[in-house]
């Protein structure tokens, strides 16, 4: 494994964020939904594509907080221009288990 600096660390801006809107991304190659997360005053509402719906329906997303790298540059998915990398943990049968907080927070603040 490559190890990488306390710089290197800085510069990822993982932020906490509430899913506002969760559907089906009917035109991406790989099962997805397309989301709408709110970051707060500061960076304000940004798009994702997830590849979560082994474990997640949309509905049950709404109101979610999750973790996301929000200084990618945008990444053009199909039709869809996915803003920001909602993070989780790969499982062995490749599913993904969402990153969140254990308690509320303010949309926004970054994660150390």
């Amino acid at each position: 494994m490559e190890t990488i600096t306390w710089n290197d660390f800085e510069k990822v801006q993982i932020r906490v964020g509430t899913i506002l809107t969760a559907v089906n991304f009917e035109k991406a190659k790989n099962p997805a939904y397309q989301l709408e997360i709110d970051f707060g005053p500061e960076l304000g509402i940004k798009r994702s594509s997830a590849q979560i719906t082994r474990l997640y329906q949309p509905d049950e997303l709404i109101g979610r907080q999750v973790a996301a790298v929000v200084n990618f540059p945008v990444k053009q998915i199909a039709n869809f221009f996915s803003e920001c990398l909602v993070l989780g943990v790969v499982g062995d049968e490749k599913e993904i288990v969402l990153l969140q907080p254990d308690r509320p927070v303010k949309n926004g603040h970054r994660i150390a």
